[in-house]
């Protein structure tokens, strides 16, 4: 196989004309390049010019606690200035910008809708088109694969549900890079999307190389870079689609345990029941396996908690955001006197209200993801399609 080349190492064989310019690099520590370099360091061993650092959620280590906010700092591996795009402000400020040329922005994403790296994308997008800055997206592939057959929904109601989770209309598994999302969202953008004229954003895309669209994690690159605290491995991204709506329950999604989002439970449930009847009803590509678990951090903390470990052994047929409604169900519907939705608190949602209706995208989720009767797929899939997103997003494809 030819190797499979991430924007930022084009960008490091074949130096662009900016070079010298004043950068700000919009990145964190899992931004690495092919020989697994940190990108800021690379950049500046080239000869790059970067001047400042700007870090999304989780902060420049990737190690910051989820939802929590991110201070300022100073990069102790490069001495350069760190700004804090979840703390004091999710876009950087005219201030920020003014003694900068280019804005280069090279995060990895893992191809869900409320991962917020995408959503930094675009407030950074924002303020380049308002403060008049040139932007360079270093595109990487989806881990997920590019595959426009496996998106899934709901779609996302803009006029209920639009948050920092999600903005815009969209599915929760796009099926997309952040480089094919930018051209969307930049386009979209001159009619509706972005809060500011998008016809006023300079913006070029640095393609990939040799990635193909059908191509999952494990087929183009062995070792998986931890995005974030609660993402340490590929199988954990592929489940956070789906596994990802526990976050508004009373269930354990395994934060706290060296299996976050491939694991689900709580002292009170019948793990083993309940990962028979997932293997019934859910068998295509991935297995439930019962396992007891003990969180040392977040729900339950402490505590011994029975459930399930998933195992992906399909992911070309896989669908989490179907797996996790059924899942979901399934739970509520088997202990009823136990389960309960919950709020989420986070910086930029402080009391942590509504968390199902954000991940979702819908208004009153509740009634739906949890609905009546555990074996109603038809009803599930009514609510996981992709909609129309497919047809809208077929021109801005650059793989």
């Amino acid at each position: 196989m030819n190797s499979i080349l991430s924007g930022i190492d084009r960008l490091l064989a074949s130096p662009p004309v900016w070079k010298d310019s004043r950068i700000g690099l919009v990145t964190n520590h899992a931004a690495c390049t092919v020989d697994f370099q940190p990108v800021r360091q690379a950049l500046l061993s080239a000869g790059f010019n970067i001047v400042r650092l700007f870090s999304p959620e989780h902060g420049l280590d990737t190690i910051g606690v989820d939802g929590a906010e991110m201070k300022d700092g100073v990069d102790p591996l490069t001495g350069l200035p760190v700004t804090s795009l979840y703390g004091g402000k999710l876009a950087p400020d005219q201030q920020d910008l003014a003694e900068i040329d280019v804005v280069l922005f090279d995060i990895p994403d893992i191809g869900c809708r409320f991962y917020t790296y995408l959503w930094t994308m675009t407030h950074v997008m924002e303020a380049c088109a308002l403060y008049g800055k040139h932007l360079v997206i270093a595109d990487r592939p989806n881990p997920l694969s590019g595959r426009l057959d496996l998106a899934e929904g709901p779609l996302l109601d803009e006029s209920h549900s639009s948050s920092f989770i999600g903005r815009w209309n969209m599915p929760v598994r796009h099926s997309c890079t952040l480089g094919e999302l930018a051209l969307y969202f930049k386009s979209a953008g001159s009619s509706r999307i972005l809060q500011v004229n998008a016809n006023t954003l300079s913006m070029d895309v640095i393609r990939c190389h040799n990635w193909q669209r059908t191509m999952f994690y494990p087929q183009w690159r062995h070792a998986f870079v931890p995005t974030s605290p609660a993402i340490p491995c590929f199988e954990s991204a592929l489940l956070y689609p789906g596994l990802g709506l526990l976050e508004a329950t009373n269930i354990s999604e395994g934060r706290g345990t060296a299996t976050p989002f491939r694991v689900a439970g709580a002292p009170w449930m019948d793990g083993a029941g309940i990962a028979t009847r997932m293997n019934e009803l859910h068998p295509n590509g991935v297995y439930a396996r019962p396992v007891n678990f003990k969180p040392t951090e977040g729900k339950y903390a402490g505590q011994t908690c029975h459930g399930m470990m998933f195992h992906v052994d399909g992911p070309a047929v896989f669908r989490p955001v179907r797996y996790g409604w059924l899942l979901v169900r399934l739970i509520k519907k088997h202990h009823p006197e136990f389960f309960a939705w919950a709020s989420y608190p986070t910086y930029v949602n402080h009391t942590g209200a509504r968390h199902l209706d954000l991940l979702t995208g819908l208004k009153d989720a509740a009634s739906l993801v949890g609905g009546t009767g555990d074996n109603d797929l038809e009803n599930i899939d009514r609510y996981t399609g992709p909609g129309d997103w497919v047809e809208r997003i077929s021109q801005y494809l650059l793989y």
